[in-house]
């Protein structure tokens, strides 16, 4: 074999890429050489997405209810009342300051890489052009925790409302059909027995998946629709709420801890805003619309930006009325707001609340699944999946294999595995991937420091720092067994890497 020149990548401004990325392997004398860590060029990255054949059709309107719609979701209208009743108590509005920070810090980070790499495939993609394809899969297998595992979190908590709002009509389901195996639930003459499968939670996946399926207009529009009827549902709970609020129920405002790390006092705190991070996950889900946005580098950083902050300001006075109203040792419910409303005797917002709850979760599944189609769709592209997930349906222009399969996976989850094992898993995922995304926007800094930057994220490296910083703090503060399926689920990643999706890349790169 003839002796190989090194070829030296070059960026879309022509500088070299820095070395550090760059550990050339020998090749055959027929095609150039690749790096066992590749970096993918931003040049190669904005040529993939002018070329890409996904349908443009989404404006800032359609981005920032895209970011609500996946925000405003089993968070807020389930998790409240479980972080409040076992973690913080009625710090539970501090514990939603440190997780809304925290995503202020990673927000600012993607919406510059958004606007610089408007490619589909969010956090993945980003690291693909920073820290290259090892980084690159690690976080797009890592992702598959934040939003396939939310769909199916998603849709337990859309079950539960779903099923207490028939009950209110006097269609009842079967209390086994409702709830995963083994989880606790109370039958109609009041025993209370275990699950056999959640139902209607697998029904919603499904239905979501087949409107996906048929277009991203179309599912984008409803989104719309179905973020103004939630976000409105909720600021009325605000306003008729707030004159129930009861300062006693409000004190004392960090309960003392039990002895317990996480259970109330500052640990309950800090566990608290690792739990109710879950709440917030959604405004990331904007970037994987990228090659889908009529004008990404102007309109994604608003749409995440603008929906983080809605949902910021709109989280913590729902918190605080909540909490004022009932007695946090009595929010450990599947529908807390609904408690809330009981508790002031305001009946005729009971199903107001439920309908806005089961329209608004809907939504969300619907934004979650959207996000782990496309990340899909970009790492089939990039050969680290099979061809299969990138797919496109000639006359839809969407996904569709990866849509239906993402589907069929997300209908079992849900239908199987209790929601406080689904939204913790959730949240370390995404907790990890923002950490990278942190680190990522310091290192193409350095990097590629001449690049065009239509948004650029403030006061650097402070901000990255401390987004990593008070991610990391949430991830340590979450139980030792979702650490554990988080190591787990990444050693199966990296073997999948190892043995199939490293070659395959290499190869797909080589063919283009």
């Amino acid at each position: 074999m003839p002796a190989q020149r090194a070829h030296v990548a070059r960026t879309s401004r022509g500088q070299t890429a820095h070395a550090a990325h760059r550990i050339v392997l020998v090749t055959p004398s027929h095609g150039p050489p690749v790096p066992s860590n590749y970096v993918k060029p931003l040049s190669r990255l904005v040529r993939d997405a002018e070329h890409a054949p996904l349908a443009r059709a989404l404006g800032p309107l359609n981005l920032t209810t895209l970011g609500i719609g996946s925000i405003i979701g089993t968070g807020i209208f389930v998790l409240t009342g479980t972080a409040a009743s076992q973690h913080a108590g009625p710090a539970l509005v501090l514990s939603m300051i440190i997780a809304a920070v925290g995503c202020v810090f990673a927000g600012l980070c993607y919406a510059e890489l958004a606007a610089m790499i408007p490619v589909a495939g969010s956090a993945y993609t980003y690291a693909y052009a920073t820290t290259g394809e090892l980084f690159a899969w690690i976080i797009g297998w890592d992702l598959i925790l934040e939003y396939a595992l939310s769909c199916s979190t998603v849709a337990v908590g859309w079950s539960g409302y779903a099923s207490s709002f028939l009950r209110d009509l006097g269609l009842a389901l079967p209390a086994q059909l409702t709830a995963a195996p083994g989880a606790p639930v109370t039958f109609a003459d009041g025993h209370v027995g275990v699950g056999l499968v959640n139902l209607p939670a697998m029904v919603i996946v499904l239905l979501v998946a087949a409107l996906l399926t048929v277009g991203i207009k179309k599912s984008a529009n409803t989104n719309t629709a179905l973020v103004i009827v939630k976000t409105l549902v909720l600021v009325l709970f605000v306003a008729a709420g707030a004159a129930y609020v009861r300062r006693e129920n409000l004190t004392p405002f960090i309960p003392a801890n039990t002895g317990e790390f996480g259970h109330f006092g500052w640990s309950g705190v800090l566990r608290g805003a690792g739990v109710m991070f879950f709440a917030y996950i959604g405004f990331d889900a904007v970037s994987t619309a990228a090659q889908e946005s009529r004008n990404p580098q102007k309109d994604l950083p608003i749409g995440i930006l603008a929906s983080l902050a809605i949902c910021t300001v709109l989280f913590i006075a729902v918190a605080i009325v909540l909490i004022g109203i009932v007695p946090y040792t009595r929010l450990n419910v599947a529908d807390p707001l609904a408690v809330g409303i009981d508790a002031t005797g305001l009946t005729w917002l009971r199903p107001l609340v439920k309908i806005g709850a089961v329209l608004g979760l809907f939504s969300t599944i619907l934004v979650q699944m959207i996000g782990q189609t496309r990340i899909f769709y970009s790492m089939s592209r990039d050969g680290l999946l099979p061809e299969v997930f990138g797919r496109v349906h000639p006359r839809f222009r969407t996904p569709h294999v990866s849509t239906i399969l993402t589907g069929t996976v997300c209908a079992l989850v849900a239908g199987f595995t209790p929601i406080n094992i689904l939204s913790e898993l959730v949240s370390m995922g995404t907790l990890l991937a923002f950490v990278l995304v942190c680190i990522g926007i310091v290192v193409l800094r350095r990097t590629n420091p001449n690049a065009d930057r239509p948004f650029r994220t403030p006061w650097l490296p402070l901000v990255p720092i401390l987004g990593a910083l008070i991610c990391a703090a949430q991830m340590v503060a979450l139980p030792w067994p979702t650490w554990q399926r988080l190591i787990i689920w990444l050693v199966i990643g990296m073997g999948v890497y190892l043995f199939w999706s490293r070659a395959n890349a290499e190869r797909t790169r080589l063919a283009s």
